[in-house]
């Protein structure tokens, strides 16, 4: 694989992290995971946004402009000839000394992979409500994608050690905020609803997308309202999931919604 670090092109085997990256001893960083479809970069300037939007809450100079980005993602994706899969730009505050406070004149480390994806839209999903952690919708990162993913990894451990595919996250009033990598839609009443970035959602690209197409609305979810609800879908850039049941509930009749067939289609 060839990988983009800091302006160079180099093969993975040759990549060096300095073990001092605040990326790698912090999780101080960020990251975005882009689609490519017949060789392109999808929505990549919406990515970009968000990612500067992290950088400024963060702090993180970037040190490189919109442009450049999009073409150094460009080369990554074709030097490694991929047409169907994920470009992933990772950025960090770079070195730093012992400690937490971070240096006064970072420079960060950016680093842009890509590969292989054959399968965008996922099979059908069942879920469980997580009980190992809750989203803390009050805090500045919940709506930063950040390198510290650890949370939505217990989360995602604790349903696979049950046999489920994936765990919704309730925030710290009981609220559901998102699933473990992708954001959640419901179908209650013929309206399309998913959960507001107050309760901890993150903004997805995807998830914007997907609003404009179907009208969606913000609305709160209580866990109890799959009880209610027709048909549920998992969206993330990479595509958009049927979700068939949560816990012991099954959604709908257990099989993927008119709506979900109908955004797949579009992705």
């Amino acid at each position: 694989m060839i990988v983009f670090i800091n302006g160079d092109l180099v093969a993975s085997e040759e990549v060096h992290i300095d073990p001092w990256d605040r990326g790698l001893t912090l999780g101080d960083g960020l990251f975005e995971t882009v689609r490519v479809h017949q060789g392109v970069a999808q929505r990549v300037f919406a990515h970009l946004k968000r990612l500067n939007h992290g950088a400024d809450v963060l702090d993180i100079p970037l040190g490189i402009s919109d442009e450049d980005l999009v073409h150094a993602i460009a080369m990554v994706i074709r030097e490694n000839a991929i047409e169907e899969g994920t470009a992933r730009l990772t950025v960090t505050r770079g070195v730093g000394p012992r400690g937490i406070a971070p240096p006064e004149q970072p420079t960060p480390t950016i680093i842009i992979t890509a590969e292989s994806l054959k399968e965008q839209n996922a099979e059908p999903v069942q879920a469980i409500i997580a009980t190992c952690t809750r989203r803390n919708e009050r805090s500045p990162l919940a709506g930063l994608k950040t390198l510290n993913y650890l949370d939505n990894i217990l989360a995602r451990r604790e349903a696979l050690n049950v046999g489920a595919h994936d765990a919704l996250l309730l925030n710290t009033i009981g609220a559901v905020a998102e699933a473990t990598t992708a954001n959640l839609f419901v179908a209650i009443e013929g309206q399309i609803l998913t959960p507001p970035l107050k309760d901890g959602a993150l903004p997805g690209i995807m998830r914007a997308d997907v609003m404009a197409a179907t009208g969606a609305t913000e609305q709160s979810l209580a866990p109890h309202a799959f009880g209610q609800i027709s048909e549920a879908f998992l969206t993330n850039s990479l595509g958009i999931a049927p979700l068939i049941q949560v816990d012991d509930q099954v959604i709908g009749n257990g099989e993927p919604g008119p709506v979900c067939i109908r955004l797949q289609a579009m992705v």
